[in-house]
């Protein structure tokens, strides 16, 4: 009996043992995909990582270089600018008071047309003085006439026909004198002879186009040489742009440029090189350079803002 039994004791304890090792073996098994799990996400996101990091480096060097070639590209600001030619500067000849003014600023002027009218005595004196020379002239032109043929006949002295002329030149000298007063004002000498006196100066337009800069007003008191306006032509109008030396070797004239216009959106527009200055600033390397523009907009005024780049076709 005590032998079965110890033999059954034995029995038992070889299956718990067996147990034993079996869930030992599981546990084992359970740990070691737990593990291998863990270090497949770390890897996973250890890789993720270093894309994303990759990722990032490429972005910045792609930036790094459209920066780069944004600065390499030769662009040019600039504004835009009337011809000499274009731009007229309304000056007096003749100081005095303005009287009444004719036009308003912005408004169109064609040449030739009043603008304003001056007052001054100065002004009645030079005409007056004018057909006084002139009624002169033409009375010791005759008595020269008369001289001349009265010396011929030994009628009249020597002295009296040199008497004439030199009063007859003199007079002549001072009518000349007046007539050129006159045209410098814009008076017609041979109109003021039909017509008579102005009382007021016309001040006219010396081309036509917009009236600008006016700094008049009923009364105002101006001097020889004071400008009261501007009147520009907007019918060619150019660009002035800023050039640098690293780009000039890429300007030649006959160059097309596209520019944009500031306040008027992203409309491209189009101008032709046509003068490179040949000064250069000594301050920031800057050299001017002029293009004219190949369609002007009606909304275009002389100083707006624009920014230019070569086109594609002149690259």
């Amino acid at each position: 009996m005590s032998r079965c039994w110890k033999w059954n004791y034995i029995q038992n304890k070889r299956k718990d043992m067996k147990q034993i090792w079996i869930a030992l073996a599981l546990l084992f098994v359970a740990v070691s995909c737990g593990k291998s799990s863990d270090t497949a996400d770390v890897k996973e996101e250890t890789t993720q990582e270093r894309t994303d990091t990759l990722d990032m480096e490429s972005d910045s060097v792609d930036a790094v270089t459209s920066a780069t070639a944004v600065a390499n590209a030769p662009s040019f600001n600039g504004v835009i600018m009337l011809p000499p030619e274009k731009h007229a500067t309304v000056t007096l000849m003749m100081d005095g008071t303005i009287q009444d003014i004719h036009l308003f600023p912005g408004e169109y002027v064609k040449k030739g047309e009043v603008i304003a009218t001056l007052k001054n005595p100065d002004f009645i004196r030079l005409q007056q003085e004018y057909l006084d020379a002139s009624a002169q002239v033409e009375y010791l032109e005759k008595e020269y006439a008369r001289q001349q043929n009265l010396t011929s006949h030994e009628a009249a002295s020597q002295k009296k026909l040199q008497q004439s002329k030199a009063e007859y030149l003199s007079m002549k000298a001072r009518l000349d004198a007046s007539v050129s007063q006159l045209e410098i004002l814009g008076i017609s000498p041979s109109g003021l002879q039909k017509e008579g006196m102005h009382t007021y100066l016309e001040i006219k337009a010396p081309v036509s186009g917009y009236v600008t800069n006016m700094q008049v007003n009923v009364g105002k008191y101006f001097n020889v040489g004071e400008p009261i306006c501007d009147v520009i032509d907007k019918s060619a109008l150019m660009l002035q742009l800023t050039a640098y030396e690293k780009d000039l070797d890429k300007l030649k004239v006959g160059d097309t440029f596209d520019f944009h216009v500031n306040g008027m959106g992203g409309t491209t527009f189009k101008a032709t090189l046509l003068s490179i200055d040949q000064m250069v600033d000594n301050t920031n390397r800057s050299i001017k350079i002029y293009a004219t523009i190949n369609h002007p907009d009606g909304n275009f005024r002389p100083g707006m803002y624009v920014s230019a780049r070569k086109s594609e076709k002149s690259e």
